[in-house]
Formats: C-alpha cells, sequence, structure tokens
C-alpha cells in the first residue's frame, strides 16, 4: 500500500481503499481513494506493508503512527497459509512535525526512474515566517521562563528515548508475527471448536495473543465493514516451519548451518523416505506483558507474567496434528525488587490474600484448556524454595480435581549439563502425557481432541521449561509419527530430523528469552554461552555490576512501551530514571577505563612472569579457546591468555574447577605454520562468532592446533576484526625473524587437535622468588575472578541431546491428587509419603554457602563503588610485583 504526505493528513492507500491518519489529533478516518484528490499537496512517501496502530508516548506529546516496513516470509502452513515476520518499522508522528527519513521501498507509479525519493521541503509560508520572528522579539524582551525550558527538553529526550526503545522491540528482537489469512492467535483446536463464519479473521482471533489490539482500536470500534481490511492482528512470540525427510539411512550432516537456509531439492520420493511438516508457534499474552525483573507472578485480574502458549504442529498430507502446551510465571504475588544482580525473590502478599488471584488464575485456564497439569521446575533449596513452598500451598489449597501437580527440580536432577536426565521426568509422567492425547483434524473434521494441557515452570520460566517442554513435546511428536505410519514403531526420530527439531526448539527459547529478559548481559540463565569465566573477567571485572544496573535502566524504557501499547498507565519515573542512567552512564565510561588499564597491567605482569629475560614483550589477548579437542560434553569453552614476545607465542590456560591460570604452552614463532580464519565449527545451528587457527607443527610433526574466539562486547559482532589484528601481529612478527605465515580466510573444518603434549604446569616450576610472586598473583586475580563471577546455570539448551537409552538417576517427582495426598515417585517405582524427610543436610549447607558468597558480590555498596578496596590492593600489588621478583625486567 501506498503511503502520502499532506499538510494535515498522512493517507494509506490501497486500490479503492483509503485510511486517513490525521496530523493535528492523530485520529484515523476511512474515506475513499478518489478522496486524495482534496489533500493538500500529497506527495507519495513510498510503501509499506500494513498498520499496527498509533501509541502516544507522553500524555503531552503528539501520537505516533506505526507501519510495517518490511516483512519476511516465515514459510507456509497446511492450506497455502503464508505467515511474515515483521522485519523492519516506520514510526512516523501524527504532529506537523516533518517525518525523518523512513527509507521506505518505493512505489514505481510515483517513482518511476528515481532511486531515492527526494526530501519533502514545503514552501515558505511569510506568514509563518513573521509569526516565528515575533515571537523571537517577545521571548527577547520578556524574562525567559527556564523551567518550562528544561522541562520541555527532558520529554522531548525521554520520547527519543522511548522511540529507541520502540524501534528495538520491533527490529531487534524478531518477535513480531502476522498472517494475512491464518489465525496465529488461535490453535488448530480452537478453530476446529468454532463453527464455519464470515467473519473477518480480527473479529475470530483470541484476545488474549492480539498484541496490536489497543494500538488500532480507534478501527475496531467504528462500525463499518471497510475496516476490515485495514486491521491486521500481530502476535509476540515465535513462528519456525520446517519439512523434515525420515530417512535414517542419511549420514549425519555436522556441517549443516542452520535450518534457516533454504533446503536442499531432495531427490527421493514419498514413498521411499516419508516427509512431515513441523510447525512451532509460540503466542505471548499481551495480559502482565512486559520484562523479567519488571513483571513477576500474578496481578489482581490472575494474569501472570510471561504467559507463552506453544503449539506444535504436525502435517502429513492431509493431516494436521496440534498438541499445545502453556507456561507462566508462578501465580501468586511475588517479584525481585532492586538493581542488585539476580535478587532474592521474595513474597509480596500472604497466603490468604493470594488466594483469590490464584483461584482466578486457574479458573480461566480450566475454562480454556479443561484440565491443567503443573510442571513445577523451581529450585527445593535455596533461594528458590519460598516459592515453590507458596505455589503448593495454594495447590492444595485450591483442592480442584482437574489439577495435577508434579514438582521435578531440574538443577538436582540435570546437574553438570546432563539434559537426558529430563528423561526421568517424561518416564514418570509418560501416561499422563499419552491419556492427554492431541488434536487430530484431517479433510472430513475433527478426529480427536487434546484433553488438557501441561502448564510447565521455573523461576524466569525461559531455558529450563524449554527443555522441558521440548522433552514433552517430542515424545507427542514420536507418537503422532508412528500412528501415522511416518516412523517404523520401534525406531527413534532420525539423527538429522532430531537435530533440527532441537534447532527449532533452541531457536524458540531464545526468542521468548529476547523478549522476557531482554539484551540484560549478565543475566542468571546466561546458558547458551557460558562465558562468566575468566573472559567474563576480562569483558566485565569490577564494572560488570554497573553495566548490570545500566541494563536494569534499560528495562524500565522497554517495560514503559509495552505499556503503553497496550494502553496501560506508566507508574514508574521515568525522568528520575533517566537522570539515574545519565550518571551511571559516565561511572561506567569512567570504570571502563581503570579496568582496561587493570587488564593491561595483568597481562604485561603475565609476560614478565613466564618470559625468559632475553625474549620482549609484544603484546596480550584474553581470548576463548574452542578447541573441540579441549572440552568434553559438560563444558563449552576454555579461557585462555593468548600472549606474544619477539620470538614465540604463549596460550596460558584457566581452569575452571579450581578457578586459576595453572598451565600454559610456550610454541615458537617459527613452528608456527599457518593462521586460519573464519566462522566457527558448529555442529548444528548458525555460527554466531569468527574463530582463528593457530596450526603449528611439534617435533616437526603437523596435525597440532588451537582454535580461539575473541571475546565480543556487541552481541551482534563476531570478532573477526580482533582476530584479523591479531593475526597480522602474530605475522609481523615472525617477519621480524626473517620468516612468514600466510593467514587464510576459509570456512572452518571441524576437527581435532592432536593432544597438546607440551602443556607446562605453572606450579611444576622452581624458580624460587619467582614462583612466589607468580603464587600471589595468581591468588590475587583469583580473589577479582572470585568477585565477579556470575552464577552459572545448569541449563543448556544447545547441550539437549537425543533422549536416548542412559542409566536413571534417582528421582523425586511430586504429585498432587484431589484428596491431598502427596506421594513421591521414585525410578524403582516405590512410594513414600511427603512426610518423610527427604532433604540433604549437605546441599543445604552448600546452598546456602553460594548464595552469601553471591549476595556479597552484588551488595548494594558495590554498585555505587567503581573499585573496592581489594581492588585496589591488587593493582597496588600489580604494580609493586615487579619490584618484588627481582628475575622480572622491564623491557
Amino acid at each position: 500500500m501506498e503511503l502520502f504526505q499532506a499538510k494535515d493528513h498522512y493517507i494509506l492507500q490501497s486500490g479503492e481503499r483509503a485510511l486517513w491518519c490525521s496530523r493535528r489529533d492523530g485520529s484515523l478516518q476511512l474515506r475513499a481513494a478518489t478522496d486524495l484528490l482534496l489533500a493538500w499537496n500529497p506527495i507519495c512517501l513510498g510503501l509499506v506493508e500494513g498498520v499496527i496502530g498509533k501509541v502516544q508516548l507522553h500524555t503531552d506529546l503528539p501520537w505516533w503512527l506505526l507501519l510495517i516496513r518490511q516483512k519476511a516470509l516465515i514459510g507456509k502452513l497446511p492450506g497455502d497459509h503464508e505467515v511474515y515476520k515483521i522485519t523492519k518499522v516506520a514510526v512516523i508522528p501524527l504532529s506537523e512535525t516533518e517525518p525523518q527519513d523512513l527509507e521506505l521501498e518505493l512505489c514505481k507509479k510515483h517513482h518511476f526512474g528515481i532511486n531515492k525519493p527526494e526530501k519533502i521541503t514545503q514552501s515558505p509560508d511569510d506568514s509563518k515566517f513573521l509569526l516565528k520572528t515575533l515571537t523571537q522579539i517577545k521571548s527577547n524582551v520578556s524574562a525567559p521562563n527556564k523551567k518550562k525550558i528544561k522541562e520541555s527538553k527532558e520529554k522531548e529526550r525521554l520520547e527519543k528515548r522511548l522511540l529507541e526503545e520502540l524501534f528495538k522491540m520491533f527490529m531487534d528482537s524478531d518477535s513480531f508475527y502476522y498472517s494475512l489469512t491464518y489465525d496465529l492467535t488461535n490453535s488448530v483446536q480452537r478453530q476446529s471448536a468454532c463453527e464455519k463464519t464470515d467473519l473477518p479473521l480480527w473479529r475470530k482471533v483470541d484476545d488474549r495473543f492480539f498484541w496490536n489490539k489497543h494500538m488500532i482500536e480507534d478501527l475496531i470500534v467504528t462500525d463499518n465493514t471497510e475496516v476490515d481490511f485495514w486491521i491486521m492482528p500481530i502476535i509476540q512470540g515465535f513462528v519456525q516451519i520446517e519439512e523434515l525427510v525420515v530417512n535414517y539411512s542419511e549420514s549425519s550432516d555436522d556441517e549443516k548451518s542452520s535450518p534457516e537456509t533454504p533446503p536442499q531439492e531432495s531427490t527421493c520420493v514419498d514413498d521411499v523416505h516419508p516427509t512431515f511438516l513441523v510447525v512451532l508457534i509460540s503466542r505471548r499474552s499481551r495480559h502482565r506483558a512486559g520484562m523479567r525483573y519488571k513483571r513477576r507472578g500474578v496481578d489482581k485480574n490472575g494474569n501472570v507474567a510471561n504467559y507463552v502458549e506453544t503449539e506444535q504442529l504436525i502435517h502429513v498430507h492431509n493431516h494436521t496434528l496440534s498438541f499445545v502446551q502453556t507456561r507462566g510465571s508462578v501465580p501468586v504475588f511475588w517479584s525481585q525488587v532492586g538493581y542488585r544482580y539476580n535478587p532474592r525473590p521474595r513474597l509480596d502478599k500472604s497466603e490468604n490474600e493470594t488466594v483469590s488471584c490464584f483461584r482466578a488464575h486457574f479458573e480461566e485456564q480450566l475454562k480454556n484448556y479443561k484440565k491443567q497439569v503443573i510442571i513445577n521446575l523451581v529450585d527445593q533449596t535455596g533461594r528458590e524454595k519460598i516459592i515453590g513452598d507458596a505455589y503448593l500451598k495454594q495447590v492444595l489449597l485450591y483442592n480442584n480435581a482437574n489439577l495435577t501437580y508434579v514438582s521435578f527440580d531440574f538443577h538436582e536432577h540435570c546437574r553438570g549439563m546432563k539434559f537426558e536426565n529430563v528423561q526421568t521426568l517424561t518416564d514418570a509422567i509418560h501416561d499422563i502425557i499419552l491419556d492427554m492425547k492431541w488434536c487430530w483434524v484431517d479433510q472430513a473434521g475433527v478426529i480427536c481432541k487434546q484433553e488438557g494441557i501441561f502448564r510447565v515452570n521455573c523461576m524466569d520460566c525461559l531455558d529450563r521449561t524449554n527443555v522441558v517442554q521440548a522433552a514433552i513435546a517430542r515424545v507427542v511428536m514420536e507418537q503422532q509419527l508412528k500412528k501415522l505410519g511416518v516412523m517404523p514403531p520401534e525406531q527413534p526420530l532420525p539423527v538429522k530430523c532430531n537435530r533440527i527439531y532441537q534447532i527449532i526448539w533452541a531457536n524458540n527459547g531464545d526468542a521468548i528469552s529476547r523478549q522476557y529478559a531482554g539484551t540484560a548481559a549478565l543475566k542468571g540463565d546466561f546458558t547458551r554461552t557460558g562465558e562468566r569465566k575468566l573472559a567474563g573477567v576480562m569483558k566485565d571485572g569490577v564494572n560488570s555490576a554497573n553495566r548490570y544496573y545500566l541494563n536494569r535502566f534499560r528495562d524500565a524504557y522497554r517495560q514503559a512501551v509495552i505499556d503503553l501499547m497496550q494502553g496501560i498507565p506508566v507508574t514508574e519515573d521515568l525522568y528520575s530514571i533517566f537522570t539515574k542512567e545519565k550518571e551511571h552512564e559516565a561511572l561506567h565510561k569512567e570504570n571502563l577505563r581503570s579496568h582496561q588499564e587493570l587488564i593491561s597491567q595483568l597481562l604485561q605482569s603475565y609476560m614478565k612472569l613466564l618470559l625468559p629475560d632475553d625474549e620482549k614483550f609484544h603484546g596480550g589477548w584474553a581470548l576463548i579457546d574452542c578447541d573441540p579437542s579441549l572440552i568434553d560434553a559438560t563444558h563449552k569453552d576454555v579461557d585462555v591468555l593468548l600472549l606474544l614476545s619477539n620470538s614465540a607465542y604463549y596460550v596460558a590456560y584457566y581452569d575452571d574447577e579450581i578457578d586459576k591460570v595453572n598451565q600454559y604452552q610456550r610454541l615458537s614463532l617459527e613452528a608456527l605454520e599457518k593462521i586460519e580464519i573464519g566462522p566457527e565449527p558448529t555442529l548444528f545451528g548458525k555460527p554466531k562468532f569468527s574463530c582463528m587457527r593457530l596450526h603449528y607443527k611439534y617435533k616437526d610433526t603437523s596435525g597440532y592446533f588451537h582454535t580461539l574466539r575473541a571475546v565480543v562486547r556487541n552481541p551482534d559482532e563476531d570478532g573477526k576484526d580482533t582476530l584479523q589484528c591479531i593475526a597480522e601481529m602474530l605475522r609481523i612478527t615472525k617477519q621480524a625473524m626473517g620468516l612468514d605465515v600466510p593467514i587464510i580466510e576459509k570456512k572452518l573444518e571441524r576437527k581435532s587437535s592432536k593432544p597438546h603434549e607440551d602443556i607446562i604446569g605453572i606450579r611444576s616450576q622452581n624458580r624460587g622468588s619467582l614462583a612466589q610472586g607468580k603464587n600471589y598473583l595468581l591468588s590475587k586475580f583469583s580473589s577479582l575472578n572470585q568477585k565477579v563471577k556470575q552464577t552459572k546455570s545448569n541449563v543448556n539448551i544447545s547441550n539437549l541431546r537425543k533422549l536416548g537409552s542412559f542409566t536413571k538417576p534417582e528421582v523425586k517427582v511430586n504429585f498432587l491428587k484431589p484428596n491431598l495426598k502427596v506421594n513421591l515417585w521414585k525410578s524403582d517405582s516405590s512410594l513414600e509419603t511427603l512426610e518423610n524427610p527427604a532433604v540433604d543436610t549437605k546441599v543445604h549447607a552448600e546452598s546456602d554457602t553460594e548464595m552469601s558468597d553471591n549476595d556479597s558480590f552484588h551488595s548494594d555498596d558495590f554498585l555505587t563503588n567503581s573499585k573496592s578496596d581489594e581492588d585496589n590492593q591488587l593493582t597496588d600489588s600489580l604494580e609493586n610485583i615487579g619490584q618484588s621478583v627481582p628475575v622480572c625486567k622491564q623491557h
């Protein structure tokens, strides 16, 4: 559709229809396309894909019109229904203010032969010019009202900041989807239950997931059938559509980068290798929507935070099978208040005050889904226990026969990234899964319906929840495919199908996490990179808490934008937050400078400690060694320091278990054969980083190398520039020796180096005072590392493996039956009552110790100081270490 700018209106036109948007009061009006002739000097700005709605960022500021500037086709649902993702938006002020460069696609009708639209400049108006001059004279004569000027500037700055957040919501998170012909808000079962009518799409949607309802309210209340064309329901969530081939003879494809890459044409026929379509649709509720630390628990209407309905569709020939699960915050009044890192959860209302809202939540759930099987994944010990206990008490008080309660301490049973242990849970509830069934429809109609739903939750309803939902959905999918004859009865899913299926669910978890947890780089469930080790210290150092503080400020703006989109008054004082953010940004920059100096001192000190007297220090970098030969299934990356001298380079390894750098390799530059730079070699999934591979000879034998990647500060960076600089530095240093080393840019192969046989243990060296000075430095560095070390979650979506054969550990799953008797289920099928004490006091002690350490790091005092006393002592020790260790000379 075309967008025109006139003096008093913006006009959207498509065929015979037109929508006029007033630049005076923000009102929307339907008019005939021919009325464009009546507009004052209309100029075509370009093409847009559709209308999202309008939003007002402040009561004293104008409305803004949101339009879809660019879309991406996600795929086609059964019935050739196209699904699109919004990739770019245009935001236009409904005021006399001139729009910024909208970068719209040009329409060929009005911009024939023009590559770029001309900037619109209105002809000067003499009366306006005179009025402006008169105003200036008056302002010069009268005393200026400084207070009003200051307030006006504050409003403008706040509006600009909120607009930035609005753009990020739509353009950075990849979370808004729509279809012109398919109802994305309703599951297949709800759609099949509705009578076939000619109602427009927006009149049939599920109100919970109609995300732009308030923004398009002006058109919804209009009593005119012409409005149907302009109202386009949008969901926030995730959609992915993939076609899988059931081929057991196909070899494992380790080089597959992503399911987003165009599928290669298959030469096999369906009779030989059956194919099926798998679709994952997640719909986020617009009620109690918001950011993690701004929205927790339940509200007075029974709505919960981070409520998402996820539907998995399987389509084979004319059969469509649907299985639905939900996730949502624990429905009691609780919160995590303050700007400390991962603050302790607390209950905000008493048990009696919570009862009515808890009841309201589950009455709506039971109305929509009939039966509920609650799967509670929060820790049964430590800081999460208070929330889990409150949940169980409310379930007992509610005492509804249609509610089943299952408790599974995910972190306890999947400790050490052993996600295959989730099968212990799916085995325990296998009968419930089968009894729940799924929705099955074909051309004739409904064959069977899903009876009930799994409601899964952890604290954030992110990583742990996603792992368990994926495991349950996989059990259901395998049953469905066997029923349809696509899979043999006794065979698991083929390896390649399983891998793509894992990627789909991992993408789903990542999208929901971005929408709820925002861009906070230091969040507790940092499970995708696992980089809260030495490289995390190098990246964040003593400044980590302050950076987290800044991200929490940004959450306040994001929450405000979400509330405004939903028509909810903003209660937080954004002006005071705006001021505090500026103060902390200045503090952040100052701390960053001092932290960089600290890193430089650390690198130089390590170089002095490890180098012989006849070598000169050329440079040092904190990197991540992602060489597959160094890692196992439970350890993703190894943090290292790469140090360069005039004749050798050193790789100093960090041991995560003892929290120290305790060994290193000295490699002669003469042995450096070649340097390769390219995308990281991934088992599956799109590469996120660039890697540098340093190939070297050992005892004249090739096949040895290190695969390193940079620590990136910006999630949009891949670290390639940093690696290229390091590679060039290595080459220049080797050229100074009269030798050369080729730098090759290529796709890195997924292979392991020969075992590194020349690793030297630092403690094994006996060099007198050097060893003492080194130990002193290491102990101090360890102290700094301990201070900024983050709480690491045991959940890692990328390590969700095939739920195959393994030994089942002892597990406790709590079932709540209508008679209020709670039993513990064990893998040997023995039952015992909940009254039996089953708490390990040792685990309690360890948990308490962990939490106290974490709290000492994240104290409020630490947030307001750029450096602690301990950090200053470390800096002093680094400055003095050259004096206390005679063999360390300055070169």
